[in-house]
């Protein structure tokens, strides 16, 4: 058992990325079920939607499970209010204060993690006193923090400044990937991009399929001035590219984002006006399968990686 494991009463100190469009409770379950944390992304749902999800979930598995809650979410008091009356046991909160809710959750026996990309607030996170950290570097897919530190520098500088239990994310997939992060210091991994090219991810088949077609080279974090956002390079981010190059202000950049673009990509599958949010290690990704696959696929490559050092090594 490591700090993570025994954190959340889990078999793997893996977990599943709650993200946008693609981590519903059929993925989760999945997750959990294989000995991972599952979480449902409440960012892409409204409230009744999201109580829906817990409840299947809750049917769907018997072992822990959590919500990601992007707390600039604007019914955010509803949010927090469905996860109590749900019993939800873990939360893993991102994109606000940890301060405003942790307090509340512990009152209710919630376990919090909450997601940074740097060590200001990962400093912030012990202040507020949340059970864990997540700390994700700007390989990550989807919204990502301003000062693009690499998932390799970030964690040590974290692991340095906290004595928190601490989840790397950002460009891992693998047991290779695990296993370096795990050597720079953390306690346990964070996963976003292999799990939305699982059987049980709620994205769109074509948006899984242009996940797994991705090579190097083929994502790019973009829309600095509005919220950076890693994603496939497509027709929109193209044309986002050229107003940046322009120097539009935000408001055009605003304008040419309009509502939905996420879900345009990622949910229904419009390859080219869409935001396809993914993070670079889907360069990686060639197969889709399902979620319990992937958990013990990354589990016997972290232990043969673990086995291969040492003999290296010594």
């Amino acid at each position: 058992m490591n700090r993570i494991t025994g954190l959340f009463n889990v078999r793997y100190p893996i977990v599943q990325a709650g993200m946008i469009w693609c981590s519903g409770w059929e993925l989760a379950s999945a997750v959990s079920n294989a000995g991972g944390l599952g979480l449902i992304g409440s960012g892409s749902m409204y409230p009744d939607v999201l109580r829906d999800h817990i409840r299947k979930c809750k049917a769907g598995t018997d072992k822990p499970f959590g919500v990601n809650m992007p707390l600039i979410y604007p019914q955010m008091d509803e949010i927090v209010n469905i996860v109590i009356e749900e019993g939800v046991k873990i939360v893993f909160t991102s994109a606000g204060n940890p301060m405003k809710w942790t307090g509340l959750f512990h009152e209710h026996g919630i376990k919090v993690a909450h997601v940074i990309a740097n060590v200001k607030f990962a400093r912030k996170c012990e202040e507020a006193g949340v059970d864990a950290v997540v700390a994700e570097g700007f390989e990550a897919g989807g919204h990502n923090g301003m000062e693009e530190t690499t998932t390799m520098t970030l964690i040590p500088m974290v692991r340095e400044a906290i004595t928190l239990p601490l989840i790397a994310a950002g460009g891992i997939a693998t047991g290779r990937g695990m296993m370096a992060a795990m050597a720079l210091g953390a306690d346990g991994v964070q996963i976003g991009s292999r799990f939305v090219a699982s059987a049980e991810s709620s994205g769109h088949e074509r948006f899984k399929q242009s996940v797994i077609r991705a090579a190097d080279g083929d994502t790019a974090l973009i829309l600095k001035k509005v919220i950076p956002v890693r994603l496939i390079k497509n027709e929109f981010y193209h044309r986002v590219k050229e107003l940046e190059n322009r120097g539009a202000s935000r408001e055009e950049l605003m304008e040419l984002l309009g509502r939905g673009r996420a879900k345009l990509g990622m949910f229904e599958g419009d390859l080219g006006e869409g935001e396809l949010e993914i993070g670079q290690i889907s360069g990686l990704i060639s197969e889709i399968k399902p979620a319990a696959e992937i958990v013990e696929e990354i589990i016997a490559e972290y232990d043969e990686t673990r086995k291969e050092l040492y003999e290296r090594t010594f």
